[in-house]
């Protein structure tokens, strides 16, 4: 049984800050910003490839629920939302998750993407191959 399984079912204790039958919503215990919290199905999904609709969209109402209350609470206005799917992605806790972050001046988190410069016909390319599908 993986550790947020363990969370669920109450196994190992955790800073608690939403719950319904399907959903848990708990601070991270490593606290990249203040505030920072998890918010994942009770369900086992080890990834959102697993991940059914049904389950998506029970998380994502979630996941707007429990970034609205961290905005009042801690009166921020801006958020990230973050989610790693495998080992490549730095996914490290293999249940399902989102990340959510509030973001305060001078915190000191940094997402730095890479950029890469695509030609017309390359575009087009990846564009029919992903809408193929």
């Amino acid at each position: 049984m993986c550790v947020f399984c363990k969370i669920v079912e109450g196994e190992i204790p955790a800073y608690k800050v939403y719950e319904d039958d399907d959903i848990l919503a708990f601070l991270d215990i490593s606290q990249v910003t203040v505030g920072h919290t998890l918010v994942i199905p009770k369900k086992h999904y080890e990834n959102i490839f697993e991940l059914d609709e049904e389950g998506a969209s029970k998380l994502f109402k979630a996941v707007t629920k429990v970034a609205k209350q961290l905005k009042t609470s801690l009166q921020i206005e801006n958020l990230n939302i973050l989610n790693n799917n495998g080992k490549l992605a730095y996914q490290s806790v293999f249940h399902y998750h989102i990340h959510l972050l509030p973001r305060y001046q001078n915190d000191k988190f940094s997402i730095n993407f890479p950029t890469n410069k695509l030609s017309e016909t390359e575009f087009i390319e990846l564009r029919d191959k992903i809408g193929k599908n």
